[in-house]
């Protein structure tokens, strides 16, 4: 398989918005923005100078599954925050996330200076909880938020 870190544009985030909507998708993923008019203002945000995010689609011999991204970027700290989602689910437990998370770590580190990442996932998204591992993250933190226990993850770089 061919995977590959592409950049992110209006229309794969209108893709993306809709592919997300899926409730199985967002059973395992918090949904930030409520309209397609949202994601794209968010989107914009992001193609401004100074953006505190940076994201990246995701692509499997050509085809666009997923996207991932770093958020709260803070540059005196050197620490963002990642996240990522595949949303096409013939790419579950292929490994996918597991290497476009290791593709994209280079690239962050490399673009921002950063010198560490953390990351979020529910409790019950085994799946996210083994990518982050498999990258080399230390579980650091369990929470309860909004009735949903949650973890805590960091990677220094």
């Amino acid at each position: 398989m061919i995977l590959e870190l592409r950049n992110r544009t209006a229309d794969t985030v209108i893709t993306y918005f809709h592919r997300t909507r899926d409730p199985e998708v967002r059973r395992h993923l918090p949904q930030k923005t409520a309209t397609e008019s949202d994601a794209l203002a968010d989107f914009e945000k992001t193609q401004q100078p100074g953006a505190t995010s940076y994201g990246r689609t995701i692509y499997a011999d050509g085809s666009y599954i997923g996207d991932i991204w770093c958020y709260c970027i803070q540059q005196e700290e050197r620490h963002a925050m990642v996240s990522y989602c595949i949303f096409d689910k013939t790419y579950w437990g292929k490994g996918v996330a597991t290497k476009a998370l290791q593709m994209f770590l280079i690239e962050i580190k490399e673009r921002f200076g950063l010198r560490s990442v953390g990351a979020f996932t529910y409790s019950a998204n085994a799946p996210s909880i083994r990518v982050l591992l498999k990258n080399s993250f230390t579980d650091t933190e369990t929470f309860v938020e909004d009735g949903i226990e949650s973890r805590y993850f960091q990677k220094d770089m």
